[in-house]
């Protein structure tokens, strides 16, 4: 499951390109003309507003000869292809193809890019590739996204609209569910592992919650002194929505960790930062936060590229689950049996 390279292939397939998947956040396309790119597995897509303002998803593949389109991120009027010139609108249409005359039964409308579902729920950009249909509404997807998660999450405030402070990006070498199993050990490694993060935290008071894709693990944080901002606030809420993004709010603060596979024994996690508008112009809060966060991100880059190696040993065979606390990674392994044996 965490070395085969057609294990990954069957869970692109069943896992990853079935049903809505988290790929980035409004903030990327906020205006009109803005879009970004992403890939999962061989599937390259564009997200982008279009001069209307309407949200687009679209598969980022040139009709003519396959090259890639757009790359990045920023701002387009329209898509024109690198290698041939062949120019696409925000919304997938043709608008010109060059040197096409000799070409016989040849309708500019079959060759428009073809279309990837899109919806926001709360800040997040979703898309969903197992479905070409364009019209959906955000409220019915948070049901299919998040089951009767929702509600929760909603209470907890992570559908709320924080500004975006920056992003951060860690190439770890793991496979994807590696990374997932340490987030979801219930605090199991944390005393252990993070030391600094651990005497912020009161361990005895985490729970954990599971509902249909979604598991929820809570924490009272400890009182702070009262001179200081508190980064972590009195409790902190920790979502995994399946099958790899993570949701952390606590305090003023949300960040999100999605855990993209880029080949069996390697990920890319991308980390996205929010916070309370009314600190946006703490710059020694801000850093402080960040820095401590990067402290507990290198520590857990330490971990799973240990237990990684660990994993490809001859040594080992197959662990046991602690009851009392592996809660919700043994619940994203049922989900994952589920679908990989269906």
């Amino acid at each position: 499951w965490y070395t085969d390279p057609e294990f990954l292939r069957l869970e692109l397939d069943r896992v990853f390109l079935c049903g809505w998947q988290a790929v980035g956040h409004i903030g990327q396309v906020k205006n009109p003309n803005d879009f970004f790119t992403g890939s999962l597995g061989n599937v390259q897509f564009v997200i982008c507003r279009d001069g209307n303002g309407k949200l687009q998803a679209l598969h980022n593949v040139c009709r003519h000869h396959a090259s890639l389109l757009a790359c990045g991120s920023g701002q387009k009027t329209c898509f024109q292809c690198p290698y041939h010139g062949w120019t696409y609108g925000l919304d997938g249409t043709l608008l010109k193809a060059t040197r096409i005359s000799g070409i016989k039964n040849f309708n500019k409308n079959d060759f428009g890019l073809l279309p990837i579902k899109v919806a926001t729920w709360g800040p997040f950009v979703l898309a969903r590739f197992d479905d070409s249909s364009q019209d959906t509404v955000d409220d019915v997807v948070g049901d299919e996204w998040l089951g009767s998660a929702s509600d929760l999450l909603s209470r907890s405030g992570i559908n709320t609209s924080l500004p975006h402070i920056c992003r951060r990006e860690y190439i770890i070498e793991c496979n994807w569910k590696v990374f997932c199993d340490n987030y979801l050990d219930g605090g199991y490694h944390v005393p252990y592992a993070h030391g600094a993060l651990a005497s912020g935290l009161q361990l005895q008071s985490y729970e954990t919650l599971t509902y249909e894709r979604v598991s929820v693990q809570r924490c009272e944080s400890a009182p702070a002194e009262q001179e200081d901002i508190d980064r972590l606030g009195t409790k902190a809420t920790y979502a995994f929505v399946y099958p790899n993004f993570m949701i952390n709010r606590y305090g003023p603060w949300m960040d999100t960790n999605l855990a993209v596979p880029l080949d069996a024994t390697r990920c890319k996690v991308i980390f996205d930062y929010f916070l309370d508008e009314s600190l946006l112009d703490d710059e020694g809060f801000i850093d402080r936060s960040l820095k401590d966060s990067e402290q507990v991100q290198i520590e857990d880059i330490a971990l799973c590229e240990g237990v990684q190696r660990g994993l490809e040993s001859p040594a080992y065979g197959v662990g046991r689950y602690a009851p009392s606390v592996e809660m919700a990674m043994h619940h994203f392994h049922c989900l994952l049996h589920a679908n990989l044996s269906g």
